[in-house]
């Protein structure tokens, strides 16, 4: 039952996202309104260019701080080397092993190379959760219990 869920069934398909060009500050202020740990950056045509993280905007704050730099876009800060995608057919038990093994806590999600949404490990949390809720109803209900 827990290997049949798929990403799909449990990403957000309308996940907050940037631009390159969003001002780094803005980006933060919605990170933080959103309770989000990070992104996915979006170009024009809607493809993934990077992933910006609560660590990278760290970054911008320590150069407010620290070196006395501020502002700049999410291009400055954003991660775009070795962007992972979650493909959308995934079992959510094969997709908390690739946020594991990869040390990420979400992901990009893609229908034939199109971005579609974001999984993340809360969202894995959660289906997780509800398999298991709805393994102890089934055995309730096969045993009469109420």
């Amino acid at each position: 039952m827990i290997n049949s869920m798929e990403t799909a069934e449990y990403m957000s398909s309308n996940p907050v996202t940037f631009t390159p060009d969003t001002d780094i500050f803005d980006a933060i202020h919605v990170i933080l309104e959103h309770r989000l740990s990070g992104a996915t950056v979006l170009n024009e045509n809607k493809e993934v260019v990077g992933v910006i993280s609560e660590l990278d905007c760290l970054k911008a704050i320590i150069n407010v701080g620290y070196y006395r730099q501020g502002g700049g876009r999410v291009a400055d800060f954003m991660c775009t080397e070795s962007i992972q995608f979650m493909p959308e057919h995934t079992n959510i038990i094969d997709a908390a092993q690739m946020l594991i093994t990869n040390g990420h806590r979400r992901m990009p999600v893609e229908r034939n190379g199109q971005f579609i949404g974001q999984i993340s490990a809360r969202s894995l949390l959660q289906a997780l959760k509800d398999s298991v809720a709805a393994h102890e109803d089934s055995e309730d209900a096969l045993s009469g219990v109420d």
